[in-house]
C-alpha cells in the first residue's frame, strides 16, 4: 500500500484516536503527523502481521505515548465530549439529554484507570476488534477480554456514582 493511500484511508481514525487521548486539537494534529512520518520511515520494516489499520494505531499509540513522557503528562486522559450524535427522531429535548448522557459517559470513562481507558476506547469508541486491540497495546487476547469486562464494570460503576442509572441499567451503553 502505498503511503499516501494510507493516510488517506487512516488519517481521521489515527487523529480521532489521538485526539480521545490528548484532548488537544493542536497537539492530536502533531502528533498524527508524527505518527505518518515514523509510518513512512518504516513503512519498508511493515511485516503485514497486523492490518495497515492496526499497524499505524499501534505507531499512533507509542508516538501519543511518547509525547505524554516529554511533557510528563500526569493526567493520561481528559474527556469533554462537544459534539451531539445526531438522529432523526430525537426531540431537541432528547439531544440535549443524549449529550448530558455522552458527557457523563465520558467523565466516568476519564476517572477510570489508564488501561481500561484505552481498552474501552479502542474497542467501543475505535471499534477494534480484539486481534488489533491485543497486537496495538502489546496484550494477549485474553487480556484485552478480561480488561475490556472489568473495565465495562469499572465504568457501570462510574456512570452510576455519577447518576447514571434507571432502574439498574446504565442509561446510554
Amino acid at each position: 500500500m502505498e503511503m499516501e493511500q494510507l493516510y488517506r484511508d487512516h488519517s481521521d481514525r489515527v487523529y480521532g484516536y489521538i485526539y480521545l487521548l490528548v484532548r488537544h486539537k493542536e497537539s492530536a494534529e502533531d502528533l498524527t503527523q508524527e505518527t505518518f512520518y515514523k509510518a513512512f520511515k518504516g513503512y519498508a520494516s511493515f511485516d503485514k502481521q497486523a492490518s495497515p489499520a492496526t499497524w499505524i494505531l499501534k505507531i499512533a499509540r507509542n508516538v501519543t505515548y511518547d509525547y505524554f513522557r516529554r511533557k510528563r503528562v500526569v493526567q493520561f486522559f481528559s474527556f469533554e465530549k462537544n459534539h451531539d450524535i445526531e438522529t432523526k427522531e430525537l426531540s431537541p429535548e432528547g439531544h440535549i439529554e443524549r449529550k448530558e448522557k455522552l458527557t457523563r459517559m465520558y467523565d466516568s470513562l476519564r476517572l477510570l484507570k489508564k488501561d481500561y481507558q484505552e481498552v474501552i476506547i479502542l474497542r467501543k469508541i475505535q471499534e477494534c476488534s480484539i486481534q488489533e486491540t491485543a497486537f496495538i497495546l502489546g496484550w494477549t487476547e485474553a487480556k484485552v477480554k478480561m480488561k475490556m469486562m472489568r473495565a465495562l464494570e469499572a465504568l457501570k460503576k462510574e456512570f452510576h456514582q455519577k447518576g447514571g442509572y434507571v432502574n439498574g441499567t446504565v442509561k446510554g451503553i
